[in-house]
């Protein structure tokens, strides 16, 4: 892709999503997301009827006065996007590719974010961590997020989900927002995403082609895995073949959201063919009335 083509798309994928972002999701976004805890404020002097819970003891004990603390909500979040840029992510059979899905729902989360006044950063990860963009504001940091997404070139063709979120582990001082992005075609990261969501909000959001789910019958075809390169030979006119293709998908993606509701992390599950829209509409909604009940 050149440079000019790039900027196109990125020209267009801006003017799609901001419009998606500000007119559909700000509000829902917002109540979803508010701001988690409190921080600390000042201190002033203790007047009666305030909480003595709330008396700073120390200010109190050099002045011979009784101050008191004050909190407000903390309202700006970080939102961290992890993002699978594995070879399986290129791949698509209908209008886009999956890694081109999922560059519009990031665009569609992190303008949201950036109306909300937080901060938004990036992770691309394969079998090893391709590139970290720390979080920021503003709509020229959220458009270089666009341009590494749609740009990137992984050196990696598996897939390490475990060490994507113990790379977060590490990294994320502040409780964040984590929204990762991929097919969860990956193993063994049970662990990770326990002690990653226990610190921080989790969301998956479970990005898949129709093909994946639904063999064609179109004869015999040679196939090759993505990420490993091994290429073998099928007969879709089977219909054993194209139920059992099926169930395993079924399957995983069953197992896929157990994993995340044992580790307390939501999860969305959508097809590159399914206009994201209404799911993200809903899933917000279902977010803000958690939350107003929490």
């Amino acid at each position: 892709m050149t440079t000019s083509e790039l900027l196109k798309k990125v020209r267009r994928i801006e003017i799609k999503t901001r419009g998606l972002s500000s007119h559909l999701f700000t509000g829902g976004y917002h109540s979803a997301f508010k701001g988690r805890g409190m921080s600390f404020s000042e201190v002033r002097l203790y007047y009666p009827g305030d909480d003595v819970r709330a008396i700073d003891w120390n200010v109190t004990a050099r002045t011979g006065e009784p101050y008191i603390k004050v909190f407000e909500e903390e309202r700006e979040n970080t939102v961290m996007l992890l993002v699978d840029v594995s070879a399986s992510a290129v791949f698509g059979s209908h209008t886009m590719f999956k890694n081109e899905y999922i560059s519009e729902l990031c665009a569609v989360l992190a303008f949201s974010a950036i109306a909300n006044n937080d901060k938004v950063g990036v992770l691309f990860f394969s079998d090893k961590i391709e590139l970290y963009v720390p979080p920021k504001k503003g709509r020229q940091h959220i458009l270089r997020i666009i341009r590494e997404i749609l740009n990137v070139k992984p050196s990696g063709r598996g897939t390490d989900l475990s060490g994507a979120l113990r790379y977060m582990i590490n990294g994320l001082k502040k409780r964040s927002v984590c929204f990762l992005l991929s097919d969860f075609l990956a193993e063994n990261y049970d662990e990770a995403l326990r002690v990653l969501s226990g610190r921080h909000d989790c969301i998956g959001i479970h990005c898949w082609d129709p093909l994946e789910r639904d063999l064609p019958d179109v004869g015999v075809l040679r196939v090759a895995d993505a990420e490993t390169g091994e290429q073998i030979w099928v007969d879709t006119t089977s219909t054993n073949l194209r139920r059992n293709y099926w169930d395993a998908f079924m399957r995983h993606t069953e197992e896929t959201k157990s994993i995340f509701r044992k580790a307390g992390a939501d999860f969305l599950s959508l097809s590159t063919d399914q206009e994201y829209t209404k799911a993200l509409l809903q899933f917000f909604s279902k977010r803000s009335q958690s939350v107003a009940h929490g």
